[in-house]
């Protein structure tokens, strides 16, 4: 049995990277000024910060029903028997609730994974849907591995304002109310729920060594008994300039040195949610044969 993997951009693969990996991503559409855009296609991260920077109106939207069906009939008549889906969790969209109604006009051949993860945990679940489908499991197989093993991942992410995680309800009235406070940086949680705060500090770069405590907490805690070669950290952020991007990296791998670091973008989508400049970290439990 032949098993397609597909995402979508949140994960932080972009069409590209997706091709190379031998999986299938659909874009995400963003909306600047009452205009989509589909990034990758028409629309560059660098672009994104510009007319950010300038306060353009940002906000997200989903694909279409008819190009996520679309994609999925093109997928099986390449001679694929079915597909797995893992969309954004959830808990930060309906994207995922949607794609299951859409999913019931294949009669069985997709399916929906929803294990709770955004970003580079997101990631993390599209690579170990790839081993599975290595392995020969079938979709729904795979699809209940997936979120058997949802809660074997956490997210940090610190922000330079929380003007816009406020205006989609992505933080709650606690971190909401944290970050109104002149100078606050909160350090914000998620397990692929809404984001709540976690603690708040004065200024990103004490921001970012929260996160680094909040790290170690977690492998001292949530992940004490899985073997540090089963765990993958995956830094990302939303940085105008790229140095910052590879410092942030270098931050966490001189942390964590025995474990497997690696950085993505966020993409155009979540960064409408976070803004510019914001830096996240997420720990994973990567699934073994």
């Amino acid at each position: 049995m032949s098993v397609a993997v597909m995402t979508d951009t949140n994960s932080g693969i972009m069409v590209d990277e997706a091709n190379e990996l031998g999986i299938f991503c659909i874009p995400m559409p963003v909306i600047i000024d009452g205009q989509d855009y589909i990034e990758g296609v028409d629309l560059s991260q660098t672009r994104f910060f510009e007319v950010m920077s300038v306060g353009a109106d940002v906000s997200t939207s989903q694909p279409s029903p008819g190009d996520i069906m679309d994609m999925w009939d093109e997928i099986l008549k390449k001679g694929y028997d079915e597909i797995v889906y893992i969309p954004m969790s959830s808990g930060l969209s309906s994207s995922e609730r949607n794609a299951r109604v859409f999913a019931e006009e294949f009669e069985g051949r997709v399916e929906v994974v929803d294990n709770h993860r955004i970003s580079v945990t997101q990631r993390q679940s599209v690579m170990d849907a790839v081993l599975l489908a290595g392995q020969g499991k079938s979709a729904q197989e795979i699809r209940k591995r997936l979120e058997e093993t949802a809660y074997d991942s956490v997210v940090y992410l610190a922000v330079d304002t929380l003007d816009y995680l406020k205006r989609t309800g992505r933080v709650n009235a606690t971190a909401a109310t944290v970050g109104g406070v002149l100078g606050i940086k909160p350090v914000l949680r998620t397990t692929g729920e809404n984001f709540e705060v976690c603690t708040a500090v004065r200024g990103i770069k004490k921001a970012a060594s929260k996160i680094i405590e909040a790290m170690h907490e977690e492998m001292e805690t949530r992940f004490a008994s899985v073997p540090h070669e089963d765990i993958v950290i995956g830094t990302a952020g939303s940085f105008v300039n790229q140095i910052d991007a590879g410092n942030w990296s270098s931050v966490v791998r001189e942390a964590f040195p025995d474990i497997e670091v690696y950085y993505n973008k966020l993409s155009c989508s979540i960064s409408a949610h976070t803004g510019p400049n914001a830096m996240g970290v997420g720990i994973s439990r990567r699934l073994k044969a």
